[in-house]
């Protein structure tokens, strides 16, 4: 099976975006519009419903105050069809009751639940109300002297909802009978509109949000492609393209930060090319002497010229001791070694830095002068000193026979700096630039790794090295950060 391209992977990858960003917007604002509208909807239903319930309630109690108790039970099935006066009164109270409050249906019955008259239903007298049954409950309640209405809406025949208040009917202390009042809950049909209202603008608003999604999934897909290009093309080794910056502030971020690892690649790419480069000429010149001296070597063993092998061999050791050189200051280089940070003393670094090279330099005439003045490092004691051995040797073999090589050490600008002064003949301009290059020098059996070495090992510790160099005048100036505590140490001498 072959693998999928990095094209088509990217295309995936910003698709799944783009379905996620549109989940991230959509899901939880549909959540929420569910929840809340169901949430808002059943409660705004209950508050209506109770609200009709007390207010069909209270009109049945007002209607039971003025129907006397006593007189509705004498009126007796077939009173209806004769209209007895009784009854007529009963009806006329009844039905400006319904006419005044606009409900759809009062009705008297007494304690067995049989109607007494009924306006606006038209059960005849002595008949059941089916309803009834149905508010079985909320009777048991009326006929214990309580006002009570229906629990559930019921629909009406004329298709709307509807709801029954009830009161008792009072006699002697005695409740005889009971009043209903039937009202419609007419305020359904506006929530339900509202109701609807509010599912379109959800609609609407899951569009909207839809949209939003897509076009933010969109403008982030824009520079995210175009950053995955540029990461793309450093995995496959272009490391010359730089990376565009980008508008976006987090993903601007990212473009930077993947400029500078560019970058560093780059750097490092290029440095290890030239590594590569002098260490392949730098080792051919003692590879070629030591097959040169060996077979010379060789002639004059099968000559019996046995006076001659000694200093063949001596010409081949000094080969491979030169080559081994090389070999140890590449891996030195090359190799990125942890910093094993101390506590260290300043004057202590100098110190045992220029003594190392005081046996060089009194064979060459060169005296030291050292002057460090008191501070407090936190370093790796051998890397730094390596380094300063290192400049320390380059001024010691640049400076003139008889003359004086100074190494300073001071605080300065908050920081610590050393100073390894020469009067030598200087380093011309246009070396100056490349004196930091690997494998760049202009002596004779050097590696060109010293200095280079040296500013890696600084930077290490986030100092710097430095040149000023002019015919008769060179310092090497090496910076270094201190601890705080030096900050108030007077300046002292060591030599």
């Amino acid at each position: 099976m072959k693998p999928r391209p990095h094209s088509s992977r990217l295309r995936d990858a910003l698709g799944s975006l783009s379905a996620r960003l549109l989940l991230a917007f959509l899901l939880p604002t549909l959540l929420f519009l569910v929840v809340a509208g169901a949430s808002v909807y059943a409660l705004a239903r209950a508050s209506l419903e109770d609200e009709l319930g007390s207010s069909l309630s209270a009109l049945a109690a007002a209607t039971a105050s003025q129907v006397s108790g006593e007189r509705m039970l004498t009126i007796e099935p077939g009173d209806d069809v004769s209209g007895t006066r009784t009854w007529r009164n009963l009806v006329r109270l009844l039905d400006g009751v319904r006419t005044a409050s606009g409900v759809r249906r009062v009705y008297a019955v007494d304690a067995k639940g049989l109607v007494r008259t009924d306006v606006g239903g038209n059960l005849p007298v002595g008949a059941e109300v089916p309803e009834l049954a149905r508010d079985r409950l909320e009777l048991t309640r009326v006929f214990a002297g309580e006002r009570a209405a229906s629990q559930v809406l019921f629909t009406g025949s004329d298709g709307l909802l509807y709801k029954t208040g009830y009161a008792p009917v009072v006699q002697d202390g005695q409740v005889v009978g009971a009043i209903g009042v039937e009202g419609s809950a007419a305020f359904f049909g506006p929530l339900r509109r509202l109701w609807r209202t509010f599912v379109m603008a959800s609609g609407v608003a899951l569009v909207a949000l839809a949209l939003i999604a897509v076009l933010t999934a969109r403008g982030l897909a824009r520079p995210l492609r175009r950053l995955m290009d540029s990461a793309l093309r450093i995995g496959r080794g272009d490391l010359t393209t730089p990376v565009p910056p980008e508008p976006t502030r987090e993903i601007g971020v990212l473009a930077r930060e993947l400029e500078v690892m560019r970058g560093a690649l780059e750097s490092r790419d290029r440095q290890l090319k030239l590594m590569l480069a002098g260490v392949a000429h730098e080792v051919r010149n003692p590879l070629g002497g030591i097959a040169l001296f060996s077979g010379l070597l060789q002639e004059d063993l099968r000559a019996g010229a046995h006076a001659d092998a000694g200093s063949h061999v001596d010409r081949i050791q000094r080969e491979v001791t030169y080559l081994q050189r090389i070999v140890e200051d590449f891996l030195a280089f090359a190799r990125e070694q942890p910093l094993a940070r101390s506590p260290l003393e300043a004057p202590d670094l100098v110190s045992s830095a220029c003594e190392m090279l005081s046996v060089d330099a009194s064979s060459k005439g060169i005296t030291l002068d050292v002057d460090a003045a008191p501070a407090h490092l936190e370093a790796d004691g051998s890397l730094l000193t390596a380094a300063l051995v290192n400049l320390v040797k380059n001024a010691v073999q640049a400076a003139p026979p008889g003359s004086h090589v100074r190494v300073r050490g001071q605080p300065r600008d908050g920081a610590y700096a050393i100073d390894v002064q020469d009067h030598g003949p200087g380093i011309p301009e246009s070396e100056r630039e490349r004196i930091f290059e690997p494998f760049f020098t202009t002596r004779e059996q050097g590696t060109g790794l010293g200095l280079p070495l040296a500013r890696k090992i600084v930077r290490a510790h986030g100092g710097e090295l430095a040149l000023r160099s002019t015919p008769g005048d060179t310092v090497f100036t090496l910076t270094l950060p201190c601890l705080p505590a030096a900050a108030g140490e007077a300046p002292g001498a060591r030599r």
